[in-house]
Parts: C-alpha cells; structure tokens; sequence
C-alpha cells in the first residue's frame, strides 16, 4: 500500500512542525493508549511533516531499545496492525532521554538532546508536553520546562508550548485550585489542557453536532418537552491493579467528578457564539456547572446513594467482593457505585431530573445517554387496548456500541389500530464502515492543533469539585452514611431505585 503518512489529502490536515516529549514514557498509559494513538495519526497521515516524540523517565533506556517497546505496545494495543513501512516512518521519530523530573540538570540534557534531533532547528518548532506521570511530578516538570527555556512566553513568540495534564486533576476542590495555581506560575492558562479522554470520543463530540445541525431538536431541548435525563457510566471490571489508588479515591471522584460532569456539560450546554471558538464552549459548560443544584446536608439522604460491591458473577464466572480484593481494607467504606440526582438551576432546565450512575462490578461495560420526552398532553387512545404507547426516547450510546437511536410509535401492519414502539438506529460501524478512531488520537491531534476545545479549563476543574465538595465531605465525615452492598453482577444497589421513584421513573434497562 501507499504510506499514508507521506501522501494523500489528509496532509492538508496536518500540523505544524512539532516535538511531542512524553513524561513517564515507559508506563501504562503511554504504552497502551498514547504511542498507539500516534501510530494511527501517522497511518492516516495526520502527523506533522517534521514530527520529533520523545520519550522520557527514569527508566535507563537507548532509542533502539524504547524503539523496540513502542512497536510490542502498537502491535498490542492499536486499533489497526503494525503496517511494516509506515511503522518505519513512524520509528525514525522516535527517541529517548532518561530523565529525573525533580533535576534541572536532566531537563538542560534534554533541551540539547531535542536540538540534536532536530538538527539545530528546534525553533521551528512548537512544543508539546504530556505529563503522563503521578500528580506529584506536574509542578518539577512546569518549573524545569520553563527554567530551562522550553516554555515559549506566547507574547514574544508565536510557536505554541502546551503542556498536557493527565488526571487526577485533584483529590478535591483545595488540591485542585492549588495544582492550578502551581502550574500558572509557570505557563500562561492558555498553555494548559487538561485531558478528559472522555472528550475524545466520537459519540460525545457528536453531541454538539447533533444538537446545534439538527433544527428538529433544539427546539425541544429544554424543560417543556424534556422529561428527565439519565446519564449512565457502567464497568463489568472490578479495580484490579488500580485498587490502591480506588479505595483513596472512590467512583464518586474517578467517574463523576471528571467524565461524567464533562458528559453532562456537552449535553445540557445553552449554544454557544462558535463551535469554532474553544473558549466560547468552555464557558457554556461552565455555566451549566455552575447552575447545577448544590448538595445540602438535608437532601443528600435522598438525592444520593452509594454502593459496594460484594462477590458475585460476571458473565457466568464468579468474582470477589470488593473487600477481598488486594489491597483492600477488610472495613473499606469506600464506594465503588453512586447514583444521583441532579438539577440545573436555569430557565431552560428547571424542575428536570438528571439521574446519573456509575459503578464498578455491574453487568456489562457501557456508557450511555438518555433523553426521556414527555408524553403526549391527550391521547387520542382511550379506550383501545393500546398498552405500547411510549414516550419518545433519544439514545446516546458513547461506549460501545458507539451510536445513536431515537423510539418512536408507529402502527405496525394489520387491520387493528395498534401502536408499537420503534428504534431507528445510527450505529458508526454500520454507516461509516469503519472503526472510529479512539478518543487519544483525536486530542493528540487538537493539541498539536492548538485547539482547546475538548480540553477541561481551569474553572471548569474548581466548579466541578465545588459542586462534589459537600458530598464528599460529609460521606468522609458521617459513618453513619450507609454503603449499601451490591451483588457483582447486579446493576447496583436496590436502594438506588428509589432516587427515581417519587416521580415515577424507572432506570433505564441497559
């Protein structure tokens, strides 16, 4: 075949001329998801021409060598195989510096090792910086990148330097506001994305499309015609190698605090002055957040629940307790399900019940959207045996049956006046013929762009952990607050069903 990384259309696609240095370039996320994403954008030809990636940690490695791991974690991991010459192109990109993020001295090696590489002509070149390392590490990198002149002051310089901030963006609404304000002192905000790969995905990206190309839809986008909302984000996997870190975290912080407020954001945002502008996005989504009905310590009885799970069956196969996992304290009160009910205090949204879940151990893994309508005001049916007729639903399915689907009545064939409900269906796979890209390539891509759109700001991280922050506490604070226990295998526990009951409202069947 043709490489496409050197010919084709989508190189009018491509960036300028970048070097992309990856920080805790030997762990599991730069293995499976990072240096695979940049694998793809080089097959689909989307890489710049002049394009240097460098891996750096602590790990004492030579380029052959990190060269070598790269193309076991692609052949692993991509989502297409290793094609031999694209691979070739791709691997004389690829190089690697050993490095000590606390050291100065490290960081002035590898400002001389990027000019080596680029052959005198780094200031061709923008810089793009991934800190796929502990939280720990972020404020050492920001200081030595900037001490050591790789950050480029935007007001002298045109070349971009933006710095790439995995999660945990915080433990809590302190932590967070001071990782903020430790990574500003060194970069101007506008250098900053914070990555919620949640962003990347093609069906939450279709959101905005969806709503803001569709003139059928956002008429009825609002209090008026919407019934509730449910938002759902479901794992069948227990914490495996990450329980450590889960049982300080909890799911109310590892899924709702970022992917799940982030979701939520997209959908329930007022529309924007561009789709264009990054900014003119973030703040709707931050408005939405901001409107969002705080927790008051009478309500948090009945507009939250909180589960754990205990052994059960996964797919036939049985599973342990949460308690008996490694690592686990044998009384952890941490919880590894919470179900809420939320409400966005704006004209458009008020008196809308937003219902949101996620959990661990649960039958199946999926993410999914809900939009319920109201029902017709008179029914035209009294008095048939017409027990079928459903309010419309619109169906978002993020992961992973990437889709969306939208039900309908409709009179099925025959002489009696009957009403069946009815999915019209658009599946990705099934209309695109292809696989879609995962949500890594996509942000890789934009940030190399210099686009922030689908990158989390500032204020967004402070109102999403203002708005958890009595929740969290007080579940800190009162043991008496009830983790309800949950057969692995079930979809949680049975007290969360009756968030929904008071207004009549069942959980959706997944």
């Amino acid at each position: 075949m043709d490489n496409p990384f050197e010919e084709g259309e989508n190189r009018l696609l491509r960036p300028p001329s970048t070097a992309m240095v990856i920080f805790g370039a030997t762990g599991d996320l730069t293995q499976r998801k990072l240096l695979p994403a940049l694998y793809n954008l080089a097959y689909d030809g989307f890489l710049p021409t002049d394009f240097i990636v460098m891996g750096a940690s602590r790990t004492k490695l030579s380029d052959e060598a990190f060269r070598e791991r790269s193309r076991e974690s692609v052949e692993a991991h991509s989502r297409r195989p290793v094609e031999e010459k694209v691979w070739q192109d791709f691997a004389k990109r690829i190089f690697y510096q050993p490095l000590d993020a606390t050291k100065k001295s490290d960081f002035e090696v590898l400002r001389d090792r990027l000019e080596d590489i680029s052959l005198g002509g780094i200031e061709n070149f923008h810089f793009l910086f991934y800190l796929a390392t502990s939280p720990s590490f972020f404020g050492h990198i920001a200081a030595n990148l900037k001490s050591v002149d790789l950050v480029i002051d935007p007001e002298l310089d045109e070349r971009r330097t933006i710095l790439i901030v995995e999660k945990p963006f915080g433990n809590d609404l302190e932590s967070a506001a001071e990782l903020n304000k430790t990574l500003q002192s060194h970069l101007d905000e506008k250098q900053i994305y914070r990555i919620d790969h949640y962003l990347g995905k093609e069906t939450v990206q279709n959101i905005l499309v969806f709503r803001f190309s569709n003139g059928i839809f956002e008429p009825l986008w609002n209090r008026r015609y919407v019934d509730h909302i449910q938002i759902s984000v479901c794992e069948s996997i227990g914490v495996g190698s990450r329980a450590k870190y889960f049982d300080q975290t909890g799911i109310l912080r590892d899924i709702i605090q970022n992917h799940l407020l982030q979701v939520l954001s997209l959908l329930c945002i007022e529309p924007p002055n561009s789709l264009s502008d990054p900014d003119s996005i973030r703040d709707e989504k931050v408005k939405v957040l901001r409107a969002l009905k705080r927790f008051s310590l009478s309500d948090i009885s009945e507009r939250t629940v909180r589960g754990q799970y205990t052994s059960g069956f996964i797919s036939g196969d049985p599973v342990i307790g949460y308690r008996q996992e490694s690592n686990i304290d044998s009384g952890s009160q941490t919880e590894t399900f919470a179900a809420l009910t939320l409400e966005i205090e704006n004209w458009r949204w008020a008196g809308v019940p937003i219902y949101v879940r996620a959990g661990k151990r649960l039958p199946k893994r999926i993410t999914e959207i809900s939009v319920s309508f109201k029902p017709v005001p008179h029914s035209l049916f009294r008095g048939r045996d017409m027990p079928n007729i459903l309010p419309n639903l619109l169906t978002i399915q993020i992961q992973p049956r990437e889709g969306i689907s939208f039900r309908v009545n409709s009179k099925p064939p025959g002489p009696r006046m009957r009403a069946n409900p009815v999915v019209m269906d658009f599946l990705y796979n099934d209309s695109y013929g292809v696989r879609s890209p995962e949500a890594y390539e996509r942000l890789l891509l934009d940030a190399m762009k210099g686009d922030a759109t689908l990158f989390t700001r500032n204020d967004e991280i402070e109102e999403s952990w203002s708005f958890l922050e009595p929740l969290l506490n007080h579940w800190s604070a009162d043991e008496e607050q009830q983790v309800f226990p949950y057969e692995a295998g079930s979809w949680g526990p049975s007290k969360a069903s009756e968030l929904l009951a008071p207004l009549g409202h069942r959980w959706r069947r997944l």
